[in-house]
C-alpha cells in the first residue's frame, strides 16, 4: 500500500525539515520525502495549504480501562486521539485494579493493538498505588511499560522516591512525578513543595524525574532554576493546555466540568506557564485527559477532578500559543511530537526516510467550535466547550493507515 501526501507544508523539528514537501508512504515507512515526487500510489492526499507533522505523542492519558469503562476504554480513547492528530499515547496506570503487574501491563499491551492509535503502558511505581512497597521495575519494562508513575498518588516517602529514581534508572523506565505533598491542604504550598524535593532529589541522585502538569508560578521559578543550573537533563516537565488556557475565574460557573488537579490557577501563573513554554524552559506538552461519566460531573462539590484533553490537545495549542504568535509552529511541533518520545524513549517524531509514517495533517486556519456531544470520547466534560478554536486535523496516518479523515468523517 502506498500513499502520497502531496504540497503539504511539512513540519519536522527533529530533523530540522520545512517546507512545500510531498511525502511518499510504502508499507507503512515513509521512504521519501521531497519536492514534486512522481510516483504511483495507492492513494493521493492533496495537502495544498495544510501542515504536515509527525503525530503527537501525547504522555499523560487517563483512558480508564480497565475497570473504569463507562467513562472511556482504549477504543474510545485512541479514536479521541486520532481526531486530535495523537497517534501516540501513554495511559495512566490509577485504573481498577492499578496497573501494577507484568500482566496487567501484557494486557494493555495486547488489546491495544486493536486501537487506532498507539498506546504505551505507565506502570504504578508502588503497589495499589499505596506509597509503601514498590512494584517490580524491570519485570514492568519486560512487559511493556516505558514509565512508572503514581499519579494522583504521590509517593509522599522520600527515601522510597529515592529508591524508585534508583531502580527506574535501572531499568530504563521513566519516572514520572505527580507533584503534591498531601500533608499540606493548601493546593499551591503542596505541588511547590513536592517540586521542590524531586529538583533537589535529582540534583542529590543525578537522576532524572519528570514532573507532571505544572501549574504554579513558584514551580514554573523552580524549574527554571534547576536547568540554569545544570539540570536540564535530569529535571524535565509538561504543561497542560487547560492551564496555560483558562484561570480559577472559571470555578465561578460552579461548573465541574473546570475541576481538574491540579486545579485551575490565577492568570500570574497562567502568563508563567506560557513564558515557560516560551523560553524554552517546558520540555513537553501533555492534555492530561482525564474522562469521567455526566452523572460523576453532576455535583460541582463532590465530582471528581479531571477533563478531557486528547481532541483538543493541538487545536487549543496553536489558538493559544501559535495563532497569538507566543510560539513558532516548529516549536509546538517539537513540544508535542519529539520531547515526549525522547523522554520516554519511543520511537517516531519525524518525517524523514526510514520513519514510521505516524502522522497528523493539519489546517492551521480552519476555526471550529467545540461541542461536548461531538467528541468521540465515552465523557464529555470538556472545560473547552463552546470555545472557538482554530486548528483542525483533517488526517491522521497510524503506520501509514489513514485512521481519521477529518475531511469527510472518522472511520
Amino acid at each position: 500500500m502506498t500513499i502520497l501526501l502531496k504540497n503539504g507544508n511539512v513540519t519536522d523539528s527533529l530533523n530540522n525539515l520545512e517546507g512545500v514537501l510531498d511525502v511518499l508512504i510504502r508499507d507503512g515507512e515513509i521512504c521519501s520525502v521531497c519536492a514534486d515526487i512522481d510516483q504511483p500510489a495507492d492513494k493521493i492526499i492533496d495537502c495544498s495549504g495544510l501542515a504536515v507533522i509527525p503525530g503527537i505523542c501525547d504522555m499523560h492519558v487517563h483512558l480508564r480501562d480497565p475497570g473504569q469503562t463507562h467513562k472511556e476504554d482504549l477504543a474510545s480513547g485512541s479514536m479521541a486521539a486520532a481526531a486530535g492528530g495523537v497517534t501516540a499515547v501513554m495511559c495512566m496506570p490509577n485504573t481498577s485494579p492499578v496497573i501494577d503487574t507484568p500482566a496487567l501491563v501484557r494486557d494493555i499491551a495486547v488489546r491495544s493493538k486493536a486501537a487506532k492509535v498507539k498506546i504505551y503502558p505507565c506502570a504504578s511505581i508502588t503497589k495499589g498505588l499505596l506509597g509503601q512497597e514498590l512494584t517490580d521495575f524491570h519485570a514492568l519494562k519486560a512487559a511493556g511499560a516505558v514509565a512508572v508513575s503514581d499519579d494522583g498518588h504521590p509517593v509522599e516517602d522520600s527515601a522510597l522516591m529515592a529508591k524508585a529514581m534508583k531502580l527506574a534508572h535501572e531499568a530504563g523506565l521513566a519516572i514520572i512525578s505527580h507533584c503534591e505533598d498531601l500533608s499540606v491542604t493548601d493546593t499551591r504550598m503542596s505541588e511547590n513543595l513536592m517540586t521542590e524535593r524531586e529538583i533537589n532529589l535529582a540534583n542529590d541522585l543525578k537522576l532524572p524525574v519528570h514532573i507532571a502538569h505544572v501549574s504554579t508560578n513558584e514551580a514554573v521559578s523552580a524549574i527554571i532554576a534547576a536547568k540554569a543550573a545544570g539540570l536540564g537533563s535530569l529535571v524535565t516537565c509538561e504543561v497542560a493546555p487547560h492551564h496555560f488556557t483558562l484561570t480559577e475565574a472559571e470555578l465561578l460557573k460552579g461548573d465541574a466540568d473546570y475541576r481538574m488537579n491540579p486545579p485551575l490557577r490565577g492568570a500570574g501563573d497562567v502568563r508563567a506557564l506560557i513564558e515557560g513554554l516560551s523560553d524554552g524552559e517546558f520540555d513537553c506538552i501533555a492534555s492530561d485527559h482525564a474522562p469521567h461519566a455526566k452523572f460523576e460531573k453532576a455535583d460541582f462539590e463532590n465530582a471528581p477532578n479531571g477533563v478531557l484533553g486528547l481532541e483538543t490537545i493541538l487545536a487549543v495549542t496553536l489558538t493559544r500559543l501559535y495563532h497569538t504568535g507566543k510560539l513558532p509552529f516548529k516549536k509546538i511541533v517539537e513540544l508535542l511530537c519529539v520531547n515526549p518520545r525522547r523522554i520516554l524513549g519511543i520511537s517516531g517524531g519525524g518525517l524523514c526516510a526510514g520513519s514510521l509514517a505516524d502522522i497528523a495533517v493539519v489546517d492551521l486556519e480552519e476555526e471550529w467550535v467545540v461541542i461536548p456531544e461531538e467528541l468521540h470520547s465515552k465523557s464529555k466534560n470538556t472545560c473547552f466547550k463552546g470555545m472557538t478554536l482554530k486548528g483542525r486535523v483533517k488526517y491522521t496516518l497510524v503506520d501509514g493507515e489513514v485512521v481519521y479523515n477529518g475531511i469527510r468523517q472518522a472511520y
